[in-house]
């Protein structure tokens, strides 16, 4: 997919919807690639795209590995409103990008242990804090992990 709404694997295991664009976007829908990312952004970009493969990487502990060498081949970031019909999973970051979906969120229960994070199974949706580290601590992700891997997310 050659989008500038659109920057990923072209049918990812999980989609992260953002409202807003990373700079050089165009030339990085040409050749995705987490770490011409991080290099064309701020400090901002590096803390999703690491969240994004902290959350993603099959292996929890080789998330670095699977951020700078397969990130965009297994998932997408998504700039538009709607979710794309390619992904298996979709995770909406931040309330007020929540609401550009409209009542998406109906279905989604919040998680026992981590109240913060909404998931509905049935929808394969994610609901969570924008992610950003204050928000997203990697105890949240931790208890987001666990939480996919019930419903399969993660392959065995």
């Amino acid at each position: 997919m050659t989008s500038t709404d659109f920057l990923g694997a072209a049918n990812p295991r999980l989609v992260l919807y953002l409202p807003h664009r990373p700079n050089n976007l165009a030339d990085l829908v040409e050749a995705p690639s987490s770490q011409a990312l991080i290099a064309a952004n701020s400090n901002h970009w590096r803390k999703i795209v690491t969240l994004l493969a902290k959350v993603a990487s099959p292996v929890a502990d080789d998330w670095r590995t699977f951020r700078d060498e397969s990130l965009f081949q297994q998932t997408a970031l998504y700039f538009a409103p709607g979710l794309t019909n390619t992904a298996d999973w979709h995770w909406i970051g931040g309330k007020d990008n929540l609401q550009r979906f409209g009542n998406l969120d109906d279905g989604a229960h919040p998680l026992v242990d981590c109240p913060s994070v909404c998931i509905d199974p049935d929808k394969k949706l994610l609901l969570t804090p924008y992610p950003d580290y204050r928000q997203l601590s990697n105890d949240v992700v931790n208890h987001i992990r666990t939480a996919l891997d019930q419903y399969g997310f993660y392959p065995r």
